[in-house]
């Protein structure tokens, strides 16, 4: 099993003695790629900053290759953490050369493996070409490439990026994620990445934490976050859905709006108890067979599907996402019936959230 590249642990941070990240854990191996997501104001960047060496510790330790770089009253400076960083804004030099961007941090290095070293990094870029250009030269992608190359030119043992692709139009930055991704694999680069976009994270990431007022709400894999939310906040957060109220009936099952659920569910609670079940788009299935009706509140226009809002006969309501060739109207009564392939349950009754 490969070791821990980094390790965060109880770390929290305060400003003016406010804790804006409390006691957050996490653990990146060699190789893996993270992403912390969440709003602005969660606390995300905060602990990149902490990584880096720029923000001390009121708690909590951060390893880097099983070794303290930080905790309360020690402080490792940035310089000496073998950390590649790469921001929002980018940061290149406006006077210096795409080639000599690259080579900003490698003035250690002789002429000759300089030049191999840069004329490698921009080839897996895919910027072989721009060497003698300008970044006033260069499209915001390629920028971002010059800026990602500068990074990976000092073989960093962690890569942390905030916000690397917010300054671009959506099309691009859902290419460049990917092929961000493809370069850190490439590498084997252990990388943490702060993002808002949900999307983006799931494509980049092989951890998520999902964050909230400065707490990890939950780390895991993007398939067990969206399908297994460990708590009411990230199944609202994290894709579309509802939170259907229910009530546990004999052999486990909850009964709802869409009928009778499961079968035995682990930690349905005593019979008769109120609960909440996470209803997404594609578990509800549009059926003109089906004797369960649910009347159209509004549509949303996708290309290949829609977006349908419903109205339950007992007045919940569900998201469905029907392909876009039928075609209902607002107020519209429409068949549909269940097809919830992952129970996620929560004790209690929770407002939905369409």
């Amino acid at each position: 099993m490969s070791r821990p590249i980094l390790e965060l642990k109880n770390i929290s941070v305060a400003y003016a003695r406010q804790l804006v990240v409390k006691s957050v854990s996490l653990s990146l191996k060699k190789g893996q790629i993270g992403c912390l997501l969440g709003s602005s104001g969660c606390g995300k960047t905060t602990i990149l900053r902490a990584i880096a060496g720029f923000e001390p510790l009121v708690d909590g330790e951060v390893h880097l290759n099983r070794q303290v770089f930080s905790r309360r009253g020690m402080t490792v400076p940035p310089e000496q953490r073998s950390i590649g960083m790469v921001f929002q804004d980018y940061a290149l030099f406006p006077h210096l050369s795409v080639f000599d961007n690259v080579a900003f941090g490698l003035r250690n290095m002789n002429k000759s493996e300089r030049i191999v070293r840069v004329n490698e990094i921009l080839e897996v870029v895919g910027l072989g070409e721009t060497h003698n250009r300008y970044p006033h030269e260069l499209s915001g992608g390629q920028q971002q490439r010059v800026a990602l190359a500068r990074s990976l030119a000092l073989r960093p043992e962690l890569l942390i990026m905030d916000e690397p692709f917010s300054n671009l139009d959506v099309t691009l930055r859902e290419r460049l994620s990917m092929e961000v991704r493809d370069i850190l694999k490439k590498f084997g680069i252990t990388a943490l990445i702060v993002t808002h976009n949900q999307s983006e994270a799931f494509a980049l990431a092989d951890e998520v934490g999902v964050m909230y007022r400065g707490e990890m709400q939950q780390w895991n894999t993007p398939h067990t976050i969206y399908h297994r939310p460990a708590n009411p906040f990230v199944a609202k957060f994290v894709g579309e859905g509802v939170l259907l109220p229910g009530k546990v009936r004999s052999g486990g099952e909850i009964e709802t709006g869409l009928g009778r659920l499961g079968g035995r569910i682990k930690g349905s609670g005593p019979e008769g108890s109120s609960v909440s079940i996470l209803i997404r788009p594609e578990d509800v299935v549009h059926d003109d067979n089906s004797p369960v009706k649910a009347e159209v509140l509004k549509r949303t226009f996708r290309g290949a599907n829609v977006l349908y809002s419903l109205r339950l006969e007992n007045g919940d309501q569900v998201l469905a996402l029907v392909p876009s060739h039928c075609e209902h109207s607002v107020g519209e009564r429409i068949g549909i019936h269940s097809n919830v392939q992952h129970i996620v349950l929560f004790e209690g009754t929770e407002a939905s959230f369409a």
